[in-house]
């Protein structure tokens, strides 16, 4: 396994271009997010909650699903926060001394506190999942970074990109990183380019603020060069459509690229580019021995 720096992210400061110095320093902010303390890279365990009480590693009491809510009976000295505030208290507790949460809306969730832990309570493909993170975590505390492509404004496609909205959003399901569940998205639109002289589209999907899209998808450097699975790409565009800017530099892996403890949405079918994008995220150190 590889331990040094991507060639790619040691070009000194100062001999970097205007748009390779605005490159770096959006993808250092990226890095900083993965290297939260809590983040992604910090979840220790999956555990899948169902309708037997069970004790669940990294967490305290047990935990069991019944009406649509994850019910949690805690013993005595056993401790559980949320937003700062202990949970294990007479007036938090149902009749049969249970913490309630939940119902919880597909693709949401919420941090609960256990030590120096973060628990992270949410729904994933209609299923409830328990995700306990922890700064000690070997992959957060071995983390190199992640090697990317040279910079290249080839393939930053402004004009001709096009962000066309369908009539009615689309119902797509997609698979998902952990085998066996499915996410279902609502497809706003698309977007629609030309590349190497071919004509390309890629469905897409609301990004996290208004008037951004998301687009996931794998090309000809996947399980090559690229992680196999997914890569994902923010675009920001008039919701009536219109001319967008596709930044592939700023193609970036989802948490799957680094840990079998995530639950990843797969791209749909037609999201496969016939194309190599050389531009974005390469495969992650972590994942480099298994390629």
């Amino acid at each position: 396994m590889s331990t040094a720096a991507p060639a790619e992210t040691n070009q000194s400061a100062s001999s970097q271009t205007p748009f390779e110095s605005a490159w770096t320093q959006w993808h250092e902010a990226h890095e900083n997010l993965r290297r939260d303390p809590h983040g992604f890279l910090a979840v220790t365990d999956l555990h899948w909650i169902t309708t037997e009480a069970a004790a669940l590693a990294g967490a305290p009491g047990t935990w069991r699903l019944a009406d649509d809510a994850v019910h949690v009976t805690l013993g005595a000295g056993e401790s559980l926060l949320r937003d700062g505030v202990e949970l294990n208290t007479t007036e938090n507790l149902n009749a049969e001394g249970e913490l309630v949460f939940g119902p919880i809306e597909e693709r949401d969730g919420i941090n609960l506190g256990h030590g120096n832990s973060v628990l992270e309570l949410a729904k994933r493909g209609g299923e409830y999942i328990l995700r306990p993170r922890n700064p000690s975590n070997a992959l957060l505390r071995n983390y190199q970074g992640t090697p990317a492509f040279a910079r290249t404004e080839s393939l930053v496609l402004v004009l001709g990109a096009q962000y066309v909205p369908f009539r009615q959003p689309r119902e797509t399901i997609v698979g998902a990183a952990v085998e066996g569940i499915n996410h279902v998205y609502q497809a706003p639109g698309k977007v629609t380019f030309k590349l190497d002289g071919a004509e390309l589209a890629l469905t897409a999907f609301n990004g996290s603020a208004p008037g951004t899209f998301q687009v996931l998808f794998t090309d000809e450097t996947s399980g090559i060069s690229t992680y196999a699975a997914n890569r994902i790409l923010t675009f920001t565009a008039p919701e009536q459509g219109g001319t967008t800017t596709l930044d592939f530099n700023r193609a970036v892996n989802l948490p799957c690229a680094y840990t079998d403890l995530a639950t990843c949405p797969l791209p749909p079918a037609e999201n496969h580019l016939p194309v190599a994008i050389t531009a974005g995220e390469k495969i992650p150190f972590e994942r480099e021995a298994a390629q």
